[in-house]
């Protein structure tokens, strides 16, 4: 799962209510580095709809780069390739997502997260 991926998933666990659900925090997670283009347009396109605090939370966490609390207005050449790495290619192997509202775990293995909920769950 890369983790622009992570960015937009949420907890839709039954009683699990926003803001809790969201960012999942990422747990016991094998990191995998993997090639990804460099687009600029993209980008600069997707920082406007990415959750910038939980992007910066979850890059800390996972020990992958620490980025400014505030997105700048105009990021520069180096910021924007430290977001594509990011976003783009670090990737979470395996691992759980945990909410931090429900406590609910959302395997994640071979870098796909099962998002499935059981019947009494919905």
């Amino acid at each position: 799962m890369r983790l622009i991926t992570h960015n937009m998933l949420m907890c839709h666990a039954k009683g699990c209510g926003a803001p809790g659900g969201f960012p999942l925090k990422i747990e016991e997670a094998e990191l995998q580095e993997i090639d990804a283009d460099y687009n600029e347009v993209f980008l600069r396109r997707i920082l406007t709809r990415i959750d910038w605090p939980a992007l910066v939370e979850t890059a800390f966490s996972l020990g992958v780069d620490q980025l400014p609390a505030v997105p700048p207005e105009s990021p520069d050449d180096a910021l924007l390739r430290r977001v594509h790495h990011i976003l783009l290619e670090t990737m979470v192997k395996e691992g759980r997502m945990v909410c931090n509202g429900c406590g609910h775990i959302y395997p994640i293995r071979d870098g796909i997260p099962n998002m499935l909920l059981q019947e009494t769950e919905v």
